[in-house]
């Protein structure tokens, strides 16, 4: 399990580091003024970002994600890998119930981090330096919220997160199971790495595309308040109020730069993962071997005992 969280830290680190800008302009589309919309699509948000922010305007939030996303795939990739363990079987609903038992336990860490992320990637739109931050850094913008709002303050989107995690997880460990098995992503394969990357690029793509809309309305929950001023009660107000303004089109608005976000960020995430976890389950065997050789040579007359107690030394 130790080796799952370590895998899961390197993956979600050099996942936010790729997909980080790509976020910045999803949650920008998703929260503008329909009235008076800033924006008129994903490539106009970039390059509105990039002449009127800078290129770092694309980067602002960043340290809310790459501080919790590490950690979140720690617990993402653990959790999972050891609920696998648990249900025994691997069958697609064990990948599919793994993951969702993973979206949820993340979601504590997962709500707070998002909030902080969206405050901060909206703070300041249009301007290369803001004149009057109202946050200084995510862990400033948090504080400030909890000292305002309180523990429900932070926890701000926490039903939609849910909503969109455990569903999102299922099919996203599902998926990639799925497909590495498909194309049949072995070792000795030397076609293994780009098989890997695309079927972690895929997967994330699939697990976007089940939840998207959900992720539509966590974001206007928790860009909420930005300003001084509450437009929602509520999720279903939420729900309602968006749609009678914008139609069905609301619940895809930001998709495109999503999918673009998506397909890298999790082919980095997923390869970095498995290749890590290979590399020092393929050390551990090479030790191990190593170990019982020497044991071998040095007590021939216990070979049962030394077999009783590889086992145990695997097993752990």
């Amino acid at each position: 399990m130790a080796l799952d969280f370590a895998a899961g830290c390197l993956g979600g680190a050099a996942g936010v580091l790729v997909g980080h800008p790509f976020d910045t302009v999803k949650v920008r589309l998703q929260v503008q003024n329909v009235d008076k919309p800033l924006y008129r699509g994903t490539m106009h948000c970039f390059q509105a970002i990039i002449r009127q922010e800078s290129v770092f305007g694309l980067y602002k939030g960043i340290g809310s994600p790459m501080m919790g996303l590490t950690f979140i795939n720690a617990i993402v990739f653990g959790v999972q890998g050891n609920a696998m363990r648990k249900l025994g079987r691997d069958t697609p609903l064990n990948q599919f119930l793994a993951g969702a038992s993973a979206g949820a336990i993340q979601c504590v860490i997962c709500c707070p981090m998002e909030l902080a992320k969206t405050r901060m990637q909206l703070q300041g739109t249009g301007e290369k330096k803001s004149k009057n931050k109202m946050y200084k850094n995510s862990v400033d913008c948090l504080v400030r919220i909890y000292k305002r709002e309180g523990i429900r303050g932070i926890n701000r989107g926490m039903v939609t997160t849910l909503i969109r995690e455990m569903p999102g997880f299922g099919v996203y460990f599902l998926a990639y199971d799925s497909l590495t098995r498909f194309l049949g992503c072995e070792p000795e394969d030397p076609y293994m790495i780009p098989k890997l990357l695309f079927a972690g690029g895929m997967s994330g793509i699939f697990s976007w595309l089940s939840t998207y809309p959900v992720d539509v309305i966590k974001s206007r929950l928790q860009a909420d308040g930005v300003g001084g001023v509450n437009k929602y009660n509520g999720i279903m107000d939420c729900v309602r109020q968006s749609f009678q303004k914008e139609g069905w089109s609301v619940f895809s608005r930001g998709l495109v730069s999503t999918l673009l976000r998506a397909f890298p960020v999790n082919a980095t995430t997923f390869a970095t993962v498995t290749l890590f976890l290979m590399y020092m389950r393929n050390g551990q065997e090479c030790s191990l071997q190593d170990s019982e050789t020497q044991s071998v040579q040095l007590q021939p007359l216990q070979p049962q005992m030394q077999t009783t107690n590889m086992q145990a030394i695997v097993q752990q």
